[in-house]
């Protein structure tokens, strides 16, 4: 990537939505400016976890005002991510459409696992390089999430649903503190966290951080009343505690460092603080400048180049994992690989190299399903992608690669997909037919084959000779063109 190049990460967060922008300059990503928007969206879930029109339009509004700074931005300088609210929510598709098309960007659903490896990332970034094993926590709107670590190396993720949103409209209904409310949300929290204990030993870090949301809320609060350096402290938590039920409701509240739009959510981010405090036995916790939308930013620097993109990694690992064929997947890679740069004549390179690399990771896992059913293997295959934790992949991600593995044999029906979606489309074909190409297990012969596309056509051209060579790959394409006349496109021999 070049110096000065500018990287935008959207966080569409429980709480608030923020947008950071900074400059790329020699490896450091240096800030160039930062929106925050208190949009609450975790308050607008029913009982039956679908968003209210209200949070909606509230989501739509800030990304509409977000979408006039990153006028002129390109694809790949922006990543929007969405967090617990948008995992939760059963309407969420008619929010995401909505907001795509005002954001004019994609966003991406996170897993709470991959929101932590990101929040793990933007916190070690931005602190001073270290073989410290650290232990960092992030308390946001309606998750809470947990990382032990190394220097850049997220060893330990895990995401529990608590946060300061749901815990104050479900203990603090009215913005009223009482000591009763105060001890149910702590034990209802603990409970939550205390499978914690079994993977966040305490000892097995050297030093505890906080990640934005309500952890720096408190360290502003307790700084601005002179209590500590700067740490939050146990001392810290019970005094702040304490000032709550003497002030009684939220409203009442007066602190320094208090901000308006974190009133609300005080109770429930402070009682899940000291249920993490007493969970995992912490004595002082550091504020970390690194936050989720940090990670954000130079993870689009790893996925520009292939050895340092971590979904090729998580890839390579579920094949070996699910005992995949290296040397088949290999093979099918290649040919699908090639096939598209046939039917995509004249894209640009990057795009071309991008859809490349995710039909490559197709290939490499398109048989992982064998090992629990051959006849089935396609559909046991899309159901392990859509389930599995994968590092570095958004869920959107992981539902692509299942549709194509799905998708690779069989009927075309079946496919919940998108066939307007042109790219998936020339991927999905190109993948289908390096397996039939490929499906002797050895080097296909592809002199004299070329794959050309039309409006909503395509055509396979091969010199006369090869048919007769080989009567099973043709007697196969044949079944291919079959397929595709029950979607809306066309696929012949020529």
């Amino acid at each position: 990537m070049q110096n000065g190049t500018l990287l935008a990460a959207i966080d569409l967060g429980s709480n608030s939505f923020r947008l950071e922008i900074g400059r790329y300059d020699m490896g450091q990503i240096q800030r160039v400016d930062y929106l925050k928007e208190t949009v609450r969206q975790g308050t607008g879930l029913d009982e039956e976890r679908n968003l209210s029109a209200e949070a909606m339009q509230r989501g739509w509004d800030c990304l509409a005002r977000f979408a006039e700074r990153l006028a002129g931005f390109q694809r790949g300088q922006v990543r929007a991510v969405a967090t617990q609210t948008l995992r939760e929510a059963r309407n969420r598709d008619l929010f995401l459409a909505r907001a795509r098309e005002l954001l004019g960007f994609p966003i991406d659903v996170i897993s709470g696992r991959e929101e932590a490896r990101l929040i793990y990332q933007g916190v070690a970034r931005l602190l001073p390089q270290s073989d410290e094993r650290r232990l960092v926590v992030d308390i946001g709107g309606r998750s809470t999430e947990l990382i032990l670590g190394q220097a850049f190396d997220a060893r330990v993720t895990e995401s529990y649903r608590v946060g300061s949103v749901a815990w104050s409209m479900k203990y603090f209904p009215d913005n009223q503190f009482t000591e009763g409310a105060f001890a149910r949300a702590e034990v209802a929290a603990q409970a939550v966290l205390d499978e914690a204990l079994g993977a966040y030993v305490p000892g097995s870090w050297d030093s505890a951080y906080g990640a934005s949301g309500t952890i720096g809320a408190v360290a502003e609060i307790l700084a601005g009343a002179g209590r500590g350096s700067g740490a939050v402290t146990r001392e810290g938590l019970d005094w702040l505690r304490d000032h709550l039920l003497a002030a009684r409701s939220a409203d009442r509240v007066k602190l320094a460092g208090l901000k308006d739009d974190r009133k609300p959510v005080i109770g429930g981010g402070l009682s899940v603080l000291r249920a993490v405090f007493d969970v995992l036995g912490i004595d002082a916790m550091t504020p970390a400048e690194g936050a989720l939308r940090h990670g954000v930013l130079y993870d689009l620097l790893d996925r520009e180049h292939v050895d340092t993109d971590l979904r090729s990694a998580t890839v390579a690992r579920l094949a070996t994992k699910f005992e995949a064929d290296a040397a088949q997947a290999k093979r099918v890679g290649d040919v699908a690989r090639s096939l598209l740069r046939q039917l995509r004549q004249g894209a640009p390179e990057a795009d071309l190299a991008r859809l490349q690399r995710k039909l490559g990771w197709a290939a490499q896992l398109h048989e992982i399903g064998h090992l629990i059913s051959h006849s089935d293997a396609h559909k046991h295959g899309a159901y392990i992608l859509d389930n599995a934790d994968a590092p570095g992949f958004a869920q959107p991600e992981l539902h692509h690669l299942s549709l194509l593995v799905l998708g690779h044999r069989g009927k075309l029906r079946k496919l919940e997909a998108d066939f307007a979606d042109e790219s998936f489309v020339h991927q999905l074909l190109c993948l289908r037919l390096a397996v039939v190409l490929c499906h002797a297990r050895r080097d296909p012969d592809l002199q004299g084959l070329r794959l050309q596309a039309g409006p909503r056509q395509f055509t396979l051209a091969f010199r006369p000779a090869w048919a007769r060579s080989f009567p099973q790959s043709a007697h196969l394409l044949r079944e291919e063109a079959s397929a595709w006349q029950k979607t809306p496109w066309t696929f012949a021999l020529a």
